[in-house]
């Protein structure tokens, strides 16, 4: 047996709290039921011993690295991991190589690549004919979508497991079970509230490392009588200023972000808006591209409906733009709400969307020459401008004059709704509409 000196122990010790109690059974595995809980596909692959190439997504702290050791010493394989920057393509082939000739003499190789959206299009192209061969089995783990970050190849030849954010329940019992460990602080007698453990569970939104770190700096900045540490929520509120935000602004979980806002405005949920849009900030979101969104909304979901949601819209984005934040985050929460409870249309919205079908549908016609001004002699001569009728020379203000090709100018793009003030604005255009067919004025001579 290989003897421990003093020095081992203190190496050991030196490591961080979240390596030294890394579970090594997936009895010890904290979360992840839908996977690797009785009868999960994941859990019967394993015991099995039937694992595949795999992909883990999910975000950070939810154990995609630890599932992905576990995995290998259950299924007796030899694990290497590898590095988007540590490795390059030769350094790549030569391990594949050697794991091709491990398999030949019945060694399975699992290898290990985390964050794999960090590798080029030539790296993962590289694992591709060992995967293909069954020389290794590849879990690759990542944050991001693999629709985007993988390889198309790649991805068909494996199967995405996605790991869910860890509960606070989950890292709750995480904590509970640390605390019992002797390999997490051994000799030392912790004495914390579980009010307390509640608290870290809830502060490291669902990223176990982030938890067992907080414990670790509170253990380590504790005050202790021999061998007794007591935690106290006075250190715990010092350390927790601020909540962990899981929010990555070059990332999918941006997208789903503003995506939530703009359904929760859409569906007038002022409050739901409301938090939607603190996330963004708490995130570090620029407040300009959170205004800049909001313009849109304020036309393409209430348009006419209610004028003042494009000019509050404006004014938000100016004011973000002048003081910035944290002080402009009062002004998007105003317009936010503003947005969520207004009459909703998107009348606008699909009369653009109608005529540019309609302009890629059909050929670019000549402005028709009565719309045109004859700047010049010539430009008379050939009919610019000819046929004309100015609408304030008439009583009613209106002309019959086509004002369109022919070929398309019954085609109709704004259908207003009888929302907001637009049906003030459906009314007029009923009533154009209708003067329009009881009139005909193309050839009076009001020019």
């Amino acid at each position: 047996m290989q003897e421990t000196s003093l020095f081992d122990q203190e190496m050991t010790m030196a490591a961080p709290l979240a390596s030294r109690v890394r579970p090594t059974s997936l009895e010890d595995f904290v979360g992840q039921k839908h996977l690797i809980g009785e009868k999960k596909f994941l859990r019967e692959m394993i015991d099995k011993d039937q694992v595949s190439s795999m992909i883990f997504w999910g975000p950070p702290g939810v154990g995609k690295t630890t599932l992905a050791e576990i995995i290998a010493k259950k299924t007796k394989s030899r694990f290497i991991t590898f590095s988007a920057v540590m490795h390059g393509i030769k350094e790549i082939r030569k391990i594949m190589n050697e794991a091709e000739e491990h398999r030949l003499l019945g060694e399975r190789t699992i290898v290990f690549i985390d964050e794999i959206h960090r590798f080029n299009k030539a790296q993962q192209d590289a694992f591709l004919p060992y995967v293909e061969k069954g020389s290794i089995i590849l879990i690759g783990a990542t944050t991001e979508n693999p629709s985007f970050e993988v390889n198309s190849a790649l991805l068909s030849r494996t199967r995405v497991f996605i790991l869910k954010q860890l509960e606070a329940a989950d890292i709750s019992e995480l904590l509970e079970k640390v605390l019992k460990s002797p390999q997490a602080f051994p000799d030392l007698n912790i004495e914390i509230a579980p009010q307390l453990l509640k608290q870290i569970a809830v502060y490291s939104n669902g990223d176990a490392r982030t938890a067992l770190n907080t414990l670790e700096m509170l253990v380590i900045n504790s005050d202790r009588s021999g061998n007794r540490v007591v935690i106290s929520g006075d250190l715990l509120e010092e350390l927790l200023d601020k909540k962990t935000a899981y929010y990555d602004k070059d990332g999918e979980e941006h997208y789903n972000i503003i995506s939530a806002l703009h359904k929760s405005m859409r569906n007038s949920d002022a409050d739901s808006a409301i938090y939607w849009l603190g996330r963004m900030i708490d995130g570090g979101e620029d407040p300009v591209y959170i205004a800049r969104r909001l313009i849109r909304f304020a036309s393409e979901d209430i348009g006419l409906a209610d004028n003042s949601a494009l000019n509050l819209a404006v004014n938000t984005f100016q004011a973000c733009r002048y003081i910035g934040l944290p002080e402009c985050d009062v002004h998007l929460t105003q317009c936010v709400i503003y947005l969520s409870l207004a009459p909703k249309s998107n009348a606008v919205y699909k009369a653009r969307m109608a005529v540019k079908k309609d302009i890629k549908a059909t050929i670019d016609e000549p402005v028709p020459l009565h719309l045109r001004n004859a700047s010049t002699s010539l430009m008379k001569e050939a009919g610019y401008g000819k046929g004309y009728q100015l609408a304030h020379f008439y009583e009613d203000k209106l002309t019959t004059m086509p004002t369109r090709p022919e070929s398309i100018e019954d085609h109709v793009y704004y259908k207003p709704t009888q929302e907001g003030r637009e049906a003030k604005i459906k009314q007029r255009l009923d009533y154009i509409k209708e003067w329009k067919k009881k009139h005909d004025t193309r050839f009076s001579n009001n020019e």
